[in-house]
């Protein structure tokens, strides 16, 4: 049984991945411009007017990262007289070597700039300077690219770098070495 199960898992990540480079070709038809190595995870959500996306090079976007690039509420506002003629468009760009997490939306008139790190489940309302962490609904300053670099060394996973090349091997050495260690319980007097 679990032979039929890894079969479906891979027909399924198959057709994902077809319908993923579909996504981005028929977006860069319609003049999404994307620089060199950018790489996405999952399925992309460039909305209808991929034309207005720029996006650097050595760019990653996580999985179920939805561009909106105008607004729909317009349906509503164009029927009340007083607002018919209100309408929202705005590009939105990524600057080079940046990455935006799983399940962020990048709303209209946005620029990402280059080594941004976008946190998970991030609403990114408002434009982010080159070198920065930002994160949150809204997505607010966290702190600069220097200041996470450091502190990820300090908490890094250390494990053979070589393994890396093969990831059947790294994921054993980590079932079997990953401490067993977790974060700290915050309560509301916790900064």
């Amino acid at each position: 049984m679990i032979f039929l199960y890894r079969i479906l898992l891979k027909i399924r990540d198959v057709c994902q991945n077809m319908v993923k480079i579909a996504t981005i070709e028929v977006a860069k038809n319609k003049g999404m411009k994307v620089g060199k190595n950018f790489f996405v995870q999952g399925i992309p959500n460039f909305g209808s007017e991929p034309f207005l996306i720029e996006i650097g090079d050595h760019v990653t976007i996580a999985e179920n990262v939805g561009f909106i690039n105008h607004g729909g509420d317009a349906r509503v506002t164009k029927r009340i007289e007083r607002y018919k003629n209100g309408r929202t468009f705005g590009r939105i760009r990524i600057g080079s070597n940046s990455f935006v997490g799983k399940g962020s939306v990048i709303m209209p008139g946005v620029s990402i700039g280059s080594n941004c790190i976008i946190g998970s489940l991030s609403i990114v309302s408002s434009s982010v300077p080159d070198n920065t962490v930002y994160a949150g609904n809204p997505a607010k300053f966290i702190c600069t690219i220097d200041e996470y670099g450091d502190k990820l060394l300090v908490n890094t996973t250390k494990y053979p770098l070589d393994l890396e090349a093969d990831r059947k091997k790294l994921e054993k050495y980590l079932i079997a070495n990953l401490p067993h260690t977790y974060k700290p319980i915050k309560n509301n007097t916790d900064k």
